[in-house]
């Protein structure tokens, strides 16, 4: 089944390459080349994904308002044109899951519409949600632990309530009982979706096998048209629980003299070689999360105890190799590293790769 696209677009040489290429990716375009009939298509028809050649003006402005609010096209994906010079972050903030940047490129906008293609089409095959009512524990880089309230749940993914609104990038961390059970629920998601009313969708990443079983028997047991299990106190949560779920998202709060929180961090997919020190053994991982000081290392086994390591990354532009120090480890997801600079030209090179991604758009859309 064709995808339905909302292209919201008034330049005529954007909407003629995205009418080039959508047919390509299976999706059937709707053009609105004014925003007023575009609200009118909003309310009336839903979509699978919305592309908005956004402005810094009150017109767009009023558009994504009302996108938030609409009934039928609040969750679809949101997919933002914006000027090349454009930090992509504030579009991630005010609810984009893709950027596209003028003047559109053919390979890019290919590329990106690629991916949207897979999670639009994964959205259309994600299994029913059921309903339920339960506390939670939420927890991200940059920020202490927080509490939220479950809405629904499915195999793939959760819909929940925070007093705060959670990072567009980046993984976010989780811990709930399910009602009536005693065991916790162990995982990691990323945002799918946030609305102004404080709800948030949540798309599982990382869940152990044990997490797996436990959600997968809750909903064989409460998913088949029974009606809503009501909330129960979760278990107790050991205190070693607790300072795990608190590491999991940060650095040594003691490195970098008191401003590690004021570093700009970068959510990132750079595949990497990590290295114990001493050891020619390559470790294939992944930095999901790199500042000034330090980065988050996903993979399976992370190196115990407060090693350090050699982390080798390449891109096209650069290749880096800098020393760090292991500390905090996650087994299953992996390890935060802060990075220990032997001279002001290793510290360079962390800078110009943070330069790169805050400056490429290819980094942004494309997980290396």
């Amino acid at each position: 089944m064709d995808l339905r696209v909302l292209l919201v677009c008034p330049d005529q040489d954007s909407a003629n390459l995205l009418n080039l290429i959508l047919p390509e990716m299976g999706m059937v375009a709707e053009h609105a080349p004014s925003l007023s009939g575009a609200l009118q298509q909003l309310d009336e028809q839903g979509f699978d994904a919305i592309i908005l050649d956004y402005r810094s003006d009150p017109s767009s402005q009023a558009f994504l308002t009302r996108w938030r609010q609409s009934c039928k096209n609040r969750n679809t994906m949101l997919i933002a044109i914006v000027d090349g010079e454009f930090n992509a972050r504030p579009a991630f903030g005010m609810g984009a899951n893709f950027v596209l940047y003028r003047p559109l490129s053919a390979e890019r906008t290919r590329v990106s519409l690629r991916a949207a293609r897979g999670l639009m089409r994964r959205e259309r095959r994600r299994t029913p949600r059921t309903p339920l009512k339960s506390p939670a524990s939420v927890a991200y880089p940059g920020a202490g632990e927080l509490s939220a309230t479950l809405n629904d749940l499915s195999d793939g993914g959760t819909s929940l309530i925070t007093a705060d609104r959670l990072p567009p990038a980046g993984k976010v961390y989780f811990e709930f009982a399910l009602p009536g059970q005693q065991q916790l629920v162990r995982l990691s998601g990323e945002v799918a979706w946030q609305d102004s009313t404080g709800r948030t969708g949540i798309r599982f990443l990382d869940v152990p096998q044990a997490s797996r079983r436990l959600i997968q028997t809750w909903l064989k047991q409460n998913g088949s048209g029974h009606a809503p299990a009501q909330s129960s106190p979760p278990a107790a949560t050991p205190a070693s629980d607790r300072k795990s779920l608190k590491q999991k998202i940060s650095l040594d709060q003691s490195s970098n003299s008191g401003n590690r929180r004021g570093e700009r961090r970068f959510p990132c997919k750079l595949g990497a070689e990590v290295y114990r020190i001493g050891s020619s053994v390559p470790n294939r991982c992944t930095l999901s999360d790199i500042s000034e000081g330090g980065c988050y290392v996903e993979m399976p086994s992370p190196l115990g105890g407060q090693s350090g390591v050699e982390i080798l990354v390449r891109t096209s532009e650069m290749k880096l190799k800098i020393r760090g120090q292991v500390l905090a480890t996650h087994p299953g997801f992996g390890m935060g590293v802060r990075f220990l600079f032997r001279d002001s030209v290793e510290q360079e090179e962390v800078l110009r790769l943070l330069a790169v991604l805050s400056a490429g758009p290819s980094l942004d859309e494309i997980s290396l």
